[in-house]
């Protein structure tokens, strides 16, 4: 009597995937970012995520109410203390004006709330009006920056922590919150990849290090993460939504449309446990 072996079955899908590097980045078609998820979409949509660790989306026509649904179905959602929109608080807009108010003058490598003890897991962002060329978002692979790394300076990091200063921001809109310290480098709570971590963008000092050796040590790290082979550019288009991993890797908007008013809407998706967040030692 003969043995049939059974092949296990590839789940059914209807996404579609296009890498846009090999390391980081991919666009997803086959999915509606404004109707419900199946489970099934949902789990998909998730391994991606932590695959490619930013996702981009094309032709989403949706509203504020049906991004946060989207949202939700990843975790719980945090409303940033500089504001949100007057309908929906856990709705940020990113815009142009809000540069100049906080005085912002240069673009720079960073992370979301990077000052929090648990800083948001990831981020959903939604074109809202953006000019004809220009106002692209880049994403740097914190895996691959890290392992791309001398093994000096490897050795160098590892142990020592970063303070990322959102002080004056916090202060402005009247909230009283300490200094932060997070490890340079800190292990992806699920993917147990070490991600190189620093908010750039947030006066960022290192531990137990005098100014200038740490703005030397910092400088250096800049250079490693500016190389565009950790990166994913993403060319905005109306209806265009990206979805990212945020303790995966830093990212970057480039401010080249001049005075055009570009305005995106961000929510943000809660941290998960803090013991996670500390990169253990090696054994």
């Amino acid at each position: 009597m003969s043995v049939a072996t059974l092949k296990a079955r590839e789940p059914a899908t209807t996404l579609s995937v296009q890498l846009i590097n090999p390391a980081i980045g991919a666009e997803v078609g086959g999915v509606g970012l404004g109707q419900p998820l199946s489970a099934e979409v949902r789990g998909e949509l998730r391994a991606l995520l932590l695959k490619h660790k930013v996702l981009f989306f094309r032709d989403q026509e949706i509203t504020r109410d049906q991004q946060v649904a989207f949202a939700l179905n990843f975790g719980e959602l945090y409303a940033h203390p500089t504001g949100g929109t007057e309908t929906h608080r856990v709705v940020q807009p990113i815009a142009a004006e809000n540069f100049k108010k906080y005085d912002i003058r240069e673009s720079h490598w960073h992370t979301d709330t990077s000052w929090r003890i648990d800083p948001s897991l990831g981020a959903v962002l939604r074109a809202v009006d953006i000019p004809e060329v220009g106002g692209d978002t880049i994403w740097a692979d914190g895996a691959a920056v890290y392992r791309g790394l001398p093994d000096d300076l490897k050795a160098r990091i590892d142990e020592l922590y970063v303070i990322h200063d959102y002080q004056d921001a916090l202060i402005r809109s009247g909230v009283n919150y300490p200094l932060v310290a997070h490890p340079i480098v800190r292990t992806h709570p699920e993917t147990g990849e070490d991600i190189l971590w620093i908010n750039f963008g947030l006066k960022p000092r290192i531990v137990d290090l005098d100014r200038a050796e740490s703005d030397a040590l910092l400088a250096r790290l800049y250079t490693e993460v500016k190389r565009p082979e950790y990166h994913a550019r993403f060319r905005w288009r109306k209806n265009s939504v990206a979805f990212w991993d945020n303790r995966a890797g830093i990212h970057y908007a480039v401010r080249d449309y001049g005075d055009y008013p570009r305005v995106m809407e961000r929510v943000l998706i809660a941290g998960d446990d803090i013991p996670h967040r500390v990169r253990r030692p090696a054994a």
